[in-house]
């Protein structure tokens, strides 16, 4: 009798952000700008290793900075720690990674695929992040809201710069 594997998803958001895909793409490979925009709302990040070439590697930690509501880390009690490769960079256009959860819970296990496309327009650069091979884990409502988060905090970020 076999096993099925969980199915896994994609998940995709866009969001317009007013500034010019130059800008974008170097936060986008800047680890100081990386933890800070990336970190979801209601956590903190912090990059432990980071080569922005490709195939080059990073490590990443976000950490919770309130788990008093039950909320808990994939990797620890508080964190999402998570390691990634650069697979494609594509210098104002786009980003692949590969990234893989420091986990031992197998929901979480597996390789996701980050690509983060960038679309000039007149009004700024459409910056679209797809999530593919989501591990199961991952609540898709949860990821989803993450996303959103972590472009808002680009556009923040990039918006006034």
């Amino acid at each position: 009798m076999s096993q099925t594997q969980p199915v896994r998803r994609t998940d995709r958001r866009s969001r317009l952000i007013k500034a010019s895909p130059a800008v974008i793409y170097q936060a986008l490979l800047d680890p100081e700008a990386l933890a800070t925009w990336r970190a979801p709302t209601g956590m903190k990040g912090r990059i432990d290793h980071f080569e922005a070439k490709e195939g080059g590697n990073y490590k990443m930690t976000l950490t919770y900075e309130d788990t008093s509501q039950g909320v808990k880390g994939k990797s620890s009690e508080q964190d999402d720690s998570f390691e990634g490769r650069f697979v494609q960079l594509a210098p104002n256009e786009k980003v692949v990674e590969e990234t893989e959860f420091d986990s031992e819970d197998p929901a979480f296990a597996g390789t996701m695929r980050i690509t983060t496309s960038l679309q000039e327009t007149e009004e700024g650069t459409e910056v679209t992040m797809t999530c593919e091979n989501v591990p199961p884990g991952i609540r898709e409502e949860d990821h989803l809201q993450g996303i959103d988060s972590s472009l808002e905090n680009l556009a923040a970020y990039t918006e006034k710069l």
